[in-house]
């Protein structure tokens, strides 16, 4: 992997996610340079002026952990209405979404490839997301790795601080183990509750496409878990 398509991080000990050594095809490569100058953003250039970037005022929605971006894509352009930014850390899967975005002409949409972690702080303001989507992470099956998952009481309230009143977390996992822990972490977390009147899983609300490999887990048996947590305070 070449320098300039690395992710961008600040120094920490634990992470929640591995720089897997995709290879980029040459259509992936161009992307970076045809269309990053559009859609791409950098964790050092600080806080995102959206109105900025965008254009305009609109309903805000940050995806982390996007990876081919298939799913991310089409729901930009079903969601005309409101801005997506995306966070991905691994090269292939942004060359590709910039790659099909600037082809169709998306204009709602900008990329950070970085550390989640990074960008919730040095970049996305408080308050200001209507919609904080994480599909299917690294379920770090294994129980010594579990304190590697994303989804852990600390980074909840720290995605707390950026949604707005009344904005919605959304996790999705095809990992059973790891759905119990989601339900776990937010049921306990402060200021959200689960829009599920039951207190349960979720169906699949409309906005989140199906993706081909949620399909081929479906035919296979495999089970999909949604939760659905409201900012109240």
């Amino acid at each position: 992997m070449t320098e300039e398509f690395r992710p961008e991080y600040k120094k920490k000990s634990i992470r929640s996610f591995v720089i897997r050594a995709g290879r980029m095809t040459d259509g992936q490569k161009k992307a970076f340079e045809t269309y990053w100058p559009q859609y791409g953003a950098s964790l050092f250039d600080g806080p995102l002026n959206t109105s900025e970037a965008f254009g305009r005022e609109a309903a805000l929605v940050l995806e982390i952990g996007f990876g081919m971006g298939a799913s991310l894509l089409e729901m930009a352009k079903n969601e005309p209405d409101k801005d997506f930014i995306g966070i991905e850390v691994h090269p292939p899967g942004v060359g590709r979404l910039i790659h099909t975005a600037g082809l169709e002409e998306v204009k709602n949409l900008k990329v950070y490839m970085a550390d989640a972690t990074d960008v919730l702080e040095d970049c996305i303001a408080d308050n200001s997301l209507a919609r904080v989507q994480i599909y299917f992470p690294d379920p770090w099956h294994k129980k010594k790795h579990n304190k590697r998952r994303i989804v852990q009481p600390a980074f909840v309230q720290r995605l707390r601080s950026k949604l707005a009143i009344g904005g919605v977390l959304h996790l999705a996992t095809d990992w059973e183990n790891y759905a119990e822990h989601m339900k776990e972490v937010m049921d306990a977390a402060e200021g959200y509750i689960n829009t599920e009147s039951s207190g349960n899983f979720s169906a699949r609300p409309e906005f989140r496409p199906i993706t081909k490999f949620e399909v081929r887990g479906e035919k296979l048996g495999h089970g999909v878990w949604d939760l659905l947590y409201q900012r109240t305070e």
